[in-house]
């Protein structure tokens, strides 16, 4: 998809799709990380540390739990 920057002010504002959104889970509420490595603009949303920590704790449980089915189906 090929976007253009739109005049918005003294600024300049990129339209994000409302089906870009819906995918990501992003509304005007939430709260928007943006970087640079150098050459290109990255844009996500912020993670939340308690939710992120939840899914890491579950991962680990599977793996644990799982782990000689796993190491069998990698097979």
């Amino acid at each position: 998809m090929i976007k253009k920057l739109s005049k918005h002010g003294n600024s300049l504002a990129l339209v994000i799709d409302r089906s870009i959104l819906d995918l990501l889970k992003i509304d005007e509420d939430t709260a928007l990380e943006i970087s640079t490595d150098g050459s290109a603009l990255v844009i996500a949303p912020v993670v939340n540390e308690k939710r992120r920590k939840r899914f890491e704790a579950a991962l680990a449980s599977t793996n644990k739990r799982y782990a000689n089915a796993l190491r069998q189906l990698a097979e």
